[in-house]
């Protein structure tokens, strides 16, 4: 089947997140910032100009800015465009062939978040980012053990991901407010399966973590 038709619906506040069940603290020397999926393709099926995708684009821009200035390795993560059968393997019999052949177009990332010099882009053939990539090997050459997750698709993408960090010995921390999903039924159930075995936040939460671990390390 194609993407469903998404309604409007507002992203989680600070009420609505989930406790977690790690008490990990985040440090900039130890975080990678990953931006799962954030192309037209995935995107542009939210209502525009409106919850959830308003605040999703904002806040991973801005998780994306400090994430910079503090030194951290940020990586996107893509869909190839025009998979052949067998690279899709089984999410062709649920969401058929995936995206087109515009490498330009539906696959690109969303303009506002084009990754840029430095930074890195990594070919996604499956919701888990770490399946049949290079990421594990990029944050064990980065000395990263810590990974903060944002993008689309809470449910699928972020969950996966955020589990196979935690079987990997690598903290998850999932950003409600800068993840999205098919509805706000997905949106909460992904977050509490992912509180049991990560962290679960908001941007503003983490972003006073991350410049209080950066405080602390110049002391």
């Amino acid at each position: 089947m194609a993407l469903p038709v998404i309604n409007s619906y507002a992203m989680p506040d600070r009420s609505a997140v989930p406790a977690s069940g790690p008490a990990w603290t985040i440090d900039p020397a130890r975080a990678a910032l990953l931006v799962h999926d954030m192309q037209n393709h995935f995107v542009q099926a939210f209502p525009p100009d409106c919850s959830p995708v308003v605040e999703l684009i904002d806040n991973i821009a801005t998780l994306r800015e400090l994430a910079g200035t503090l030194g951290m390795p940020i990586v996107f993560s893509a869909e190839p465009a025009e998979q052949r059968p067998g690279q899709r393997g089984l999410m062709r019999d649920i969401w058929g062939p995936g995206i087109g052949p515009e490498p330009d177009g539906d696959a690109a990332v969303v303009a506002s978040l084009r990754p840029r010099a430095g930074e890195h882009l990594m070919v996604n053939v499956r919701h888990n980012a770490f399946l049949r990539s290079h990421l594990g090997r990029l944050l064990r050459s980065e000395g990263r053990d810590q990974l903060i997750l944002c993008g689309v698709r809470a449910h699928l993408g972020i969950l996966l991901t955020a589990a196979d960090a935690f079987m990997h010995d690598i903290q998850p921390f999932v950003v409600a407010d800068a993840v999205a999903d098919y509805s706000a039924e997905d949106h909460s159930m992904a977050l509490r399966w992912i509180a049991r075995t990560g962290v679960v936040c908001t941007t503003n939460q983490l972003i006073r973590h991350l410049l209080h671990g950066k405080a602390a390390q110049s002391m």
